[in-house]
């Protein structure tokens, strides 16, 4: 919900080789060639655009979906009898027709997949298995949600009311179609049949929003409040050790749980796919699990597969079973999911790797193919979060810790053609949604993107790109599981550094070229600070600049703490997958590079 929170391979030599000529036609057939040779994927036929919602998705910003009842109004807080400090949404009550006008919105913008999440610990729909997130409460009930605002990180008395403020009406939104009757999760399957768009549901593997308060928050069902259902072993170090305390799948009676909120959304509901999501969160066994506890965890997957291959064959259309996970699969095999093994045995049909917030720039998209093998459809997926590299909004003077992809063009263009040109076989989009959510001026998610053909790689080229790389340090991450990040790097005189970075050949008649980022310290002593792209003569020549690439909605700068220094090649450099840019310290300091970033943009 919310933000606050291997060896790589090459390509073949050609693909590696290539220069964009007008992209060489005999390496493109080369490459669909291959693709053809795989086994036949049924999910190829008819999901490459997937889009994925959480619980809230449409009761975030009502103003947006339901803009006839409900407005963005700055009013006077009857607690304290002040005007709040910023805009709430006012109006309702909350209708099934948002529901329906978020679904519009996606089919018209060419989504074909649409997957709804279902679950958080306990059910955010009218579940009649388990617990769901508003057993107990009566409209108005503020504190039914105290013991919850420590898992937000709220503790002062002041911040805690406000959060109060904030959590009634949002909640009343659910209770809302509770009273009228309208079970909002089979409204959205409801939604999308009317719209042709293609029916998921997703479950939350280990969601952990309460874990500040196991036995306090509402968020929270009865197994992880018993500790000895939790796993004990999952950190290390001086992390923050409860949030690693997740449901321990060695226990039958978390399997069992798990199992039976699985099969009413199969059984139940009009879906069609089903995704289980790891990577809320990617908590499974204790870690080092033994050979036995990872063929029990994959015999209960296997249980899950013959789940809905009955509901298959009871409507006559396929259901597949997706994993959303981090991309680093021996430390899943560690604690229990072996997803080769899945991939290889055909109990899952496709695999969406990801990072936790941030999207991932690297992915090893052709590592992860010769890992998993041919049988299983492996999704590109781009997050919300660009990475932790501060902006400024120059004209309202506002900095943002995090860029959000899905207000740049260019950076989603980028982000997507990475991905595919290393072998994604479409897109999925995740946390979308979650650009809207704040509420800044300026800032809103581009849906329109959703229909350019993010998933389909020649439509990407020619077109202006953003790309970028991961930043490591204090950021919405969970280790072990991310990739690490390639940034920041410190580089000491006479030092050089090689960053790889994945991305698509370019046509040669569009008038474009390659412009790279080089971000440090504003108060860096920089004198000579070479650059070389795949090979090329290493050059000093650069511009400085505080000025962003590409705008990431009202985000246009840098920030006064750094600065860019900006270097300009030929378009004709870029290859198609793996990309190397070394950068050279040149001069007589060592310096750390924050951030590295690529344009593709007219001259």
């Amino acid at each position: 919900m919310s933000s606050n929170q291997l060896d790589y391979s090459r390509r073949n030599f050609l693909k590696n080789s290539l220069t964009g000529a007008l992209v060489a036609p005999d390496i493109l057939v080369s490459g669909q060639e291959n693709a053809r040779k795989r086994p036949r994927n049924p999910v190829l036929e008819k999901h490459r655009n997937l889009f994925n919602g959480d619980t809230c998705v449409f009761f975030y910003n009502p103003e947006l979906w339901q803009p006839e009842e409900f407005t963005l109004k700055t009013v006077v807080n009857p607690r304290t009898g002040k005007l709040n400090p910023k805009p709430t949404a006012e109006g309702g009550p909350f209708r099934a027709s948002a529901i329906h006008r978020y679904v519009d919105t996606l089919a018209d913008n060419g989504i074909d997949t649409f997957i709804i999440n279902a679950n958080a610990s306990r059910a955010w729909y009218p579940s009649k298995t388990i617990p769901t997130i508003l057993e107990g409460y009566t409209r108005g009930n503020r504190e039914f949600f105290r013991g919850h605002a420590i898992c937000q990180g709220i503790t002062e008395p002041e911040a805690v009311e406000a959060f109060l403020d904030s959590m009634v009406p949002f909640m009343n939104r659910y209770q809302d179609l509770l009273n009228a009757g309208v079970d909002w999760l089979a409204e959205t399957a409801t939604a999308c049949r009317q719209r042709q768009v293609s029916p998921w549901v997703s479950i939350r593997m280990n969601d952990m929003h309460g874990h500040m308060n196991f036995e306090g928050s509402f968020f929270n069902v009865l197994l992880l409040k018993q500790k000895e259902m939790r796993l004990k072993n999952s950190s290390y170090g001086d992390q923050n050790y409860l949030y690693r305390q997740g449901l321990n799948y060695e226990k039958k009676e978390v399997r069992d749980f798990m199992f039976a909120q699985i099969r009413e959304v199969v059984e139940d509901y009009d879906f069609e796919g089903l995704e289980l999501d790891w990577w809320r969160q990617p908590l499974c066994c204790e870690p080092n699990a033994s050979p036995q506890t990872v063929r029990t965890i994959t015999d209960w997957i296997r249980e899950i597969r013959a789940l809905t291959k009955r509901r298959a064959k009871q409507t006559g259309r396929p259901y597949p079973l997706s994993l959303r996970i981090p991309a680093r699969l021996d430390l899943l095999r560690s604690i229990g999911l072996d997803v080769p093994t899945l991939c290889r045995e055909g109990l899952v049909d496709l695999v969406c790797p990801s990072g936790f917030y941030c999207t991932t720039w690297d992915m090893p998209h052709d590592t992860l193919r010769a890992q998993l093998g041919d049988r299983v459809a492996i999704y590109g997926v781009l997050e919300d979060g660009v990475n932790t590299l501060p902006t400024l909004d120059k004209a309202r003077g506002q900095t943002q810790s995090m860029r959000r992809l899905p207000a740049s063009p260019a950076l989603i263009a980028g982000n997507a053609a990475g991905k595919l040109a290393l072998g994604a076989d479409g897109i999925e989009w995740f946390n979308f949604f979650c650009t809207d959510q704040p509420n800044l001026p300026g800032l809103r998610a581009d849906y329109s993107a959703l229909g350019q053909n993010h998933h389909q790689l020649d439509q990407l080229r020619g077109r202006p790109k953003h790309y970028s790389l991961a930043t490591g340090g204090p950021s919405p991450t969970l280790t072990p599981f991310e990739l690490p990040a390639q940034l920041p790097a410190l580089l000491e005189p006479n030092g050089q550094r090689a960053f790889r970075v994945p991305m698509c050949a370019e046509p040669s008649d569009r008038n474009l070229e390659l412009r790279v980022q080089v971000v440090l310290r504003a108060d860096t002593p920089m004198t000579f600070m070479a650059l070389s792209v795949n090979g090329s003569w290493p050059t000093v020549k650069n511009e400085r600049t505080d000025e962003l690439l590409f705008p990431s909605g009202p985000q246009t700068h840098l920030t006064n703490t750094h600065v860019g220094y900006l270097y300009r090649f030929p378009v004709s450099l870029v290859r198609e997958g793996w990309n190397e840019i070394v950068v050279e310290n040149n001069g007589k300091q060592p310096f750390t590079i924050a951030a590295i970033e690529l344009g593709i943009m007219s001259k």
